[in-house]
């Protein structure tokens, strides 16, 4: 059955896109049918992320509108053949978006893909609440920084408020991904540690993210990190997640890219 995911973040330049694009890349990787759509209108980032800024046509408004059909805005990844991008528009307003347009497309791609994997704008408006609107998971991206965790504890808010499923009176599905860590400066006090992020979002910890320039280069060139350089300390993070977000129980490690150094955590909220 196929499932929306939302990335999400209250706090703009976490890693939100850069860690949709890896996600999606991991979860094709193992099988899946997978599809990433950009929510954010105005922006667009995920396609030059992705490498297909080139390729676009016509973005996720041209559905919603009506303009276009899903199969013409589809964009196919060229390395990975389950791997789709549906890319938002750049010279429209998110006030373009509509509930029903959205509605209708998500229930389109959900026939079609495994995975629907949607890049949210950073915050509270209108864009970020129709991203969260029908997903039934949601990973919270946050950096270990207190406005950052401050911002993200306001967006589990919104996803216990705001969203179909909470409107049902049910529950969404809600993970932490943790980016940009480096455990020796956590260890000097220059950033949160990781049960200090825990106990104030009391959400799962699907996965811990180090600080690595291999994420940056990946971005640069077009290529997620998971599929740019897949051995990587930050890949492998991406990686093990994407398994958690598939069901499966892994220890919860802070990989490195110096040979054979594990941080392991030991939490009673990892996922």
């Amino acid at each position: 059955m196929a499932k929306v995911l939302v990335v999400t973040s209250g706090k703009g330049g976490v890693g939100k896109t850069t860690s949709t694009a890896a996600l999606g890349v991991a979860l094709a990787k193992g099988g899946q049918n997978v599809v990433l759509v950009d929510f954010d209108v105005g922006l667009r980032n995920l396609d030059l992320v992705m490498g297909a800024e080139r390729r676009v046509v016509y973005d996720l408004i041209n559905v919603v509108q009506g303009d276009a059909k899903l199969v013409q805005a589809l964009i196919r990844d060229k390395r990975i053949p389950s791997l789709n991008l549906l890319a938002a528009s750049q010279t429209r307003d998110k006030e373009a978006l509509s509930d029903e347009g959205v509605s209708r497309v998500i229930d389109e791609l959900r026939e079609k893909f495994d995975w629907i994997v949607c890049d949210s704008p950073a915050g509270i408006e209108r864009g970020a609440t129709l991203a969260m609107r029908h997903a039934d998971v949601a990973v919270v991206v946050t950096n270990p920084e207190v406005s950052s965790v401050r911002d993200s504890d306001r967006i589990i808010g919104l996803l216990d408020s705001k969203t179909a499923k909470a409107e049902k009176g049910e529950r969404i599905e809600k993970h932490l991904l943790l980016t940009r860590f480096d455990q020796a400066r956590a260890e000097r006090g220059e950033m949160l540690n990781v049960s200090d992020v825990l106990e104030i979002l009391s959400i799962p910890l699907l996965g811990i993210i180090p600080e690595s320039e291999e994420v940056l280069k990946a971005s640069n060139i077009g290529s997620p990190v998971t599929l740019s350089n897949p051995a990587s300390a930050p890949a492998r993070a991406y990686f093990d997640a994407a398994r958690r977000l598939n069901g499966e129980a892994l220890s919860m490690t802070i990989p490195s890219d110096r040979k054979g150094l594990f941080g392991k955590i030991f939490g009673r909220r990892a996922a």
